[in-house]
Parts: structure tokens; sequence; C-alpha cells
């Protein structure tokens, strides 16, 4: 497939031309110039030359000599301090100083110019989804790190005005802060150059000594950035007594995912660690999400095989079972797994695990309330809130009236019942709605899905949100898509929904309803009104997890931006090490490479951009593709649907992302995962030895369909050639 994104023809064969154009000017000036090499002598030869000319034309040697540092700058050649020096000896301190500020400042922008034109999308392409990170980092620090570089000497001026060029910094900015960045070490140069009669020695100017007093210049700005910061946190605690000494190091509220990875750490590193819950250890994945929806759907999934058994060769037959059951099952392996979650594991590893609710007094002080009423308080060096999210229930007249469910509450309120709800209406098209639908659809419910968008999985590609509707109509599911839901009631003992489309409404009877339209974050009752920390949909956080007191932390769903077990662990590491060794270095968090998944059948899994979000951005990118139907290990699975999509940089094997919709999608995609976080490329997939037959080959089929798409024909042509030139000439 062509390249989606690429840049219009006549930029990119302008590019090699502006190239070539340079390199000539370059080659000839430095020829022109070749008599200023680094010898005091000639140096001093050239200058005295050149005075007297300047005594005859002092304006056109002003003018001569800030055309040639321009080009000299411009074009990025190693002599912008032997210039410097000339240009002192010949105008003295303060004509050389402002011919030589404003030339090195010009070229210097013109050669960033030049960089952008020619460099930046390449290198931007090749960075992939890393450029957004890049780009907002140097929006928001940029003029500062630019200052800081032209403090110091030893970082060669020709490599940060090129560097410069590949940032998105503002073209007004990296102007102004290099004329005033660059004037110190100017005045220093240039009035060496109006002592170049007494210098013995080039070495003088750049003496150690010298060196050193521009590079501690240089850490100045980020020696006054730590004291501001340090002013800025005085500030923010200003009002808080802080305490003389501390019960704690850390304090860890909520026992979900990131409180449970980020209480493990700060106990493995021998910090005092205190772990509060609410609730119920292992948090919402344990008890309401990830762990018993996979267990009911893979109950939901047997029954289907054996609806369909004639598939494989076995009788067809209707699957007889006791849905009590099977939700006896959900709450079987929710024990089973409940112990690696439990407060006697916590409480081994050193962990100290108290229950109740706890609330930030200040921000070195939780309040503990338990169940009893009683109360503590601890104080502590830094806190990680982890508390996790809670169904959102959109806001539709009459809800409350009709009993609905949510993610959370029908584990318990269905375990009892014989039959799974005949019929079911389940709000919301996204990965927890279609999973719900999908599962009960097999276990004998009447399903009606109500996604308010035009497509279900909205997030996901087109063609996976259109094979994912066509699996759960397969199922029985009756998707309506692009259908508003506006009220809820019951009538004569019936519930019921009204939704609209296309200016029509219509009424839908149901005996159950689960409302899975999203999860908000658990933000209230914990003190951050009190404390006065920013919250908007999720606490607000710097790229350090630090909240408005750089002591306090949030990780997980409470966090954002995503609302995944294993990104909320991902997080955990980053805010336990930074809360607890912060002080002496810090880690911003990454999120470069985040998997995920849908658990519907077939599988919907991705990591990285998928082709949606590429044209959005208007990332260049080419398609790869590889049919799952073609695998031999899927056909004789009796799987063979599905697909694995590859977004790489165009004419590179660089992997953008990756889209698995199949069986077993969300393993498959682990390898994926491992190449992209590693940089490793499609030709290295492909040269990995994959079992026969098993489904992971897809993935190695997958670089193979790229390989030929990126086959030379010259050299096919060539060695169609050799071969008949092999067998003697003949065809």
């Amino acid at each position: 497939m062509p390249p989606s994104g690429t840049k219009p023809p006549q930029r990119r064969l302008g590019r090699p031309l502006v190239f070539a154009l340079l390199a000539v000017a370059a080659l000839a000036l430095g020829l022109a110039l070749r008599d200023l090499v680094p010898d005091l002598a000639a140096l001093k030869a050239l200058a005295e030359a050149a005075a007297t000319r300047r005594a005859e034309h002092p304006l056109l040697a002003a003018f001569s000599a800030f055309s040639v540092y321009v080009a000299v700058t411009a074009l990025s050649l190693p002599l912008a301090s032997l210039m410097t020096l000339a240009i002192g000896a010949l105008f003295g301190l303060f004509w050389g100083t402002v011919i030589v500020s404003f030339a090195s400042t010009l070229g210097a922008t013109l050669a960033f110019l030049t960089a952008r034109f020619l460099l930046r999308d390449a290198v931007t392409a090749r960075l992939g989804t890393r450029a957004k990170a890049l780009a907002e980092g140097f929006a928001r620090d940029g003029a500062f790190y630019l200052f800081s570089l032209r403090l110091i000497p030893a970082v060669p001026f020709f490599a940060i005005n090129l560097g410069m060029g590949l940032t998105t910094i503002p073209l007004r900015s990296f102007y102004l802060v290099s004329q005033i960045g660059m004037l110190a070490g100017t005045l220093v140069y240039v009035n060496a150059g109006t002592q170049l009669a007494r210098l013995d020695s080039l070495s003088g100017i750049l003496s150690p000594e010298l060196v050193l007093s521009f590079t501690l210049l240089g850490l100045f700005p980020w020696i006054a950035r730590m004291f501001l910061n340090r002013f800025k946190s005085r500030k923010v605690y200003a009002r808080w007594q802080k305490p003389a000494r501390f019960d704690r190091n850390l304090i860890v509220i909520g026992a979900g995912a990131a409180g449970l990875v980020s209480a493990y750490i700060g106990a493995a590193v021998k910090a005092r660690v205190t772990l509060i819950e609410g609730h119920r250890m292992g948090g919402d994945c344990l008890n309401y999400g990830c762990v018993p929806s996979k267990a009911l759907i893979r109950s939901a999934k047997l029954a289907a095989q054996i609806r369909h058994a004639d598939h494989y060769g076995l009788a067809a037959a209707a699957p007889e079972f006791s849905f009590k059951r099977v939700m006896a099952r959900v709450h079987e392996v929710i024990a089973e797994v409940a112990p690696h979650d439990s407060v006697e594991r916590y409480s081994g590893l050193g962990v100290e695990v108290l229950e109740g609710r706890a609330k930030l007094i200040d921000p070195w002080t939780v309040e503990i309330t338990d169940a009893a009423g009683a109360v503590q308080r601890l104080t502590t060096r830094a806190i990680i809130l982890a508390t996790g999210a809670a169904p959102f229930v959109p806001p539709l007249p009459g809800i409350e009236t009709v009993g609905y469910l949510t993610s959370d509450t029908l584990w318990e309120r269905l375990a009892g019942l014989d039959h799974a709800p005949k019929r079911l209406v389940v709000l919301g098209g996204g990965p927890i709605g279609c999973e719900l639908a999908q599962s009960f659809a097999r276990l004998g419910s009447e399903v009606t899905q109500i996604e308010m968008a035009p497509r279900i999985l909205i997030r996901e590609d087109d063609e996976v949100s259109a094979l994912a509707k066509v699996a759960l109509e397969a199922d029985g599911v009756r998707v309506l898509t692009g259908h508003k839901a506006l009220a809820c009631g019951v009538s004569d003992g019936e519930k019921w929904i009204e939704v609209e489309a296309n200016g029509a409404s219509f009424r839908i009877g149901f005996d159950q309803m689960i409302a899975a339209v999203g999860r908000s974050p658990r933000l209230t009752g914990y003190g951050l009104e009190e404390l006065g920390i920013p919250v908007n949909r999720v606490i607000t956080t710097n790229d350090y997890l630090e909240t408005l007191y750089p002591n306090i932390f949030a990780a997980g769903d409470v966090a954002g931006p995503y609302q995944f077990t294993h990104t909320a662990a991902h997080q955990a590491w980053f805010a336990s090490v930074n809360a607890l060794f912060g002080r002496f270095w810090r880690f911003k968090v990454d999120y470069r490479v985040i998997p995920w998944a849908t658990f519907t059948d077939p599988e919907v899994a991705r990591v990285g951009l998928n082709e949606q979000e590429a044209r959005e951005r208007g990332i260049a990118h080419e398609v790869t593709r590889f049919d799952i139907a073609e695998l031999d290990r899927a056909i004789a699975d009796g799987t063979a649907r599905g697909f694995v999509k590859v977004l790489t940089v165009p004419g590179r094997d660089r992997i953008l992302g990756v889209t698995i919709v199949g069986e077993h999608a969300g393993d498959l995609l682990a390898e994926f995962v491992l190449a992209m976080k590693h940089g490793l490329g499609l030709n290295k997939l492909l040269g990995t030895i994959h079992t026969y037959p098993t489904l992971a080959e897809a993935n190695k089929y997958a670089a193979g369909e790229w390989k030929r798409a990126h086959v030379n024909p010259r050299v096919m042509r060539w060695l169609e050639r050799f071969h008949t030139w092999q067998r003697g000439g003949s065809r």
C-alpha cells in the first residue's frame, strides 16, 4: 500500500537540490577561507592585512565581515571562533561585538531554518509517537534549554543550530534567545581578538579555566530553576506546618493495581510503607473488572463452541448449564486469585495494611477512619493517591427507577439467578459494553446494545469496528449504533428505555440494564478540595506524577490518561520511585508504548498508532496487512478470521503501531510491544524463528508481507540476469 500522509512530491524533490547547493556553497567558502586556519601567526598576518583595507573602506569592510560571518555560520563551517577573534582585532570591542552578535545570530537562524526544512520531517517520522512528547517538551522548555546551551562553549555552535532546527521551538524564540544567550561568549572572544597581538597561543583563549567558567555560567539557569522550584514549593506549603519527624516514608491510598505495586516497591527498598484500602483488596480489577469478566467470557465462549460444535466435526447441541453455577464459578475465580492481593501477602512483604477510609489533613498527614469509627493519624514524607475509578452512570431521566446494573454491581446482583436475564439492554459500545453484550448473548440473553456514536469501539479503525459488530450480531446481539438514549421508566410493570435515531424515537422493553458507558475517577472524600489539589477529569499531575504538592503523587485511573490495569502498574513504578528518591533523581513517566485489548471474540488488540489516529495527526505511514484466514494454525483451530495490521515509517521497517483482530490477539500483541519498546523493526521479527504451527506465526508473516512489498525491483532484475548467466545464458 502506498504511503499515507506523505509530503507533496515537489517539496521532496526540492530538498536534494537545496542540499546540493548548500554543499557547493560550503565548499566554495571553505576554499576561499582556507588561509584562516588555527595558526596564531597566520591569523595575526591576516588581521594586519585586513586592517589596511578597513582604514580605506570602513563601511565596506564591516559589511564584508558581517556577510562572511553570516555565511560561515549559516553553512555550519567550524570557523566561527577564529572569525570572531579576527573581527575583534579589526573593529575593536564595541563594533566587533555588534558585528559578531548580529551576524552570528542571523547565520545561526539560517542554519536553524535549513535544518528544519531539510531534516525535521524525516526525523519526526522516524521518531513516530515519541515526536509528540518531544514537541510538547520543547514547546514548554525549549527556550530554557537553548539559553543554557548558548552559555556553554564546549557544546559546538553549529550543532546547537542544527539540532534546534529539528525541534518545534518557534523561530522568534530561537532568534531572541540566541541573540541574548551568545552575547557573553561573544564579548569574551571579541575582547580576546582585540588583544590578538599579545596572545602567545590560541589555547589561552580556550583555557580550562575559561571553559569551566562558561560551563558554570551555563549551569546557572539550571541552578536558578532549582531555586525557583524550591521557592514555588515553599509557597505551596506556606500555610501548612511540616512535621519535624515522620511516622512513615510512604502512605499509599487505594489497594488496586497502582496502589499494590506502589506499596510493593516501597517495601522492596525497605521503606516504611502503609497501604490503606476502604473496601476490598485488589481493587476493581480483581473484584469487578478484569478477573470476573474474563471468567464470564470463558464460560460464554465454551457455550458458544458447544452450540457450534458441528464446526469441529461434532454434534451441535444447545448447551445445558445453570447460570447460577456460571456466576458461582466467577466468584470462585475471584477467590482463587485474591490471595495474590491479600492483606496477608502484603503484610508478609513488609507493608502495613490498614482497612478504612483515608483523608488528607495536610500534605504530610493522613487520617484513617476504620469501619468501627476509630480514627488515627499518620504522618509521612510522601503520599500516593491510587483511588481508582467507578462506573459512570449517565444522567438519564428515570434511570434510578429501573434498577440499573454496572460492571461493579452485576456480579453480586445476578449471582442468584438460575437463568441469565431474558431481555438485557447494554448501554455503551466501548470495550466493557461489547464484552458483556457478547457474553450474555452467548449465555441465553436477548441482548440489545445501544451506542450513541456511529459505530462501536469508536477508538479503533472502521474495519475493526465493523468486524466486531458482525461478530456480536452473529451471537445474537442487536447492535443499535447512532441511537441516543433519552429516558428510562416502568409502565404496567415493564421496564423500558426510550431511544432516538434519525429523528424518530421508540421504546425497548427489558428485564435488566447494564450501564457501561465509561468510568469516572474517584476524587471525592479524600481531602483534595481542602488542600486545593487541582482536579479536572482526573487529578492534575506533571510528568513525574506529582500533584500541586511535590510530595503527593497520583497513579492509576485517578491520574489518567489511560484506564488499564497494566498502565496503572506502570505508573506506580514511577510514582513510588519518585516519591521515595525524587530528592536526588526523578523519572518522567513513559507512555510511548502502551498496549490494550478488548476481549470480545475475536479479540481486538492494539499498540501504538492505528490508521485512524495516524491520519488525524498527519503522520506519514505505510500499512502492511496479513489476513489470519491464511494462517495454518487458525484454519486447524477453526478461528480463521481477523488480521494483523502494522503501520510503519514509509520505506522503513520501524513500527509505528499494530492492530490485531483474532483469536488470542492480546497474547500475539506482546511480540510487537517488545519490538516497539526496544526499537526492533520488522526485519528482526522476520528473522526470528516462530514455532510451527502456532498463531504467533501471524506476526512473522505480517513482517514477510512488508518485506515483499519493499523488494527492490532493480535488484530482482539483476538477480534474474545473474541466474540466467549461471545457466549458461539460456532462458
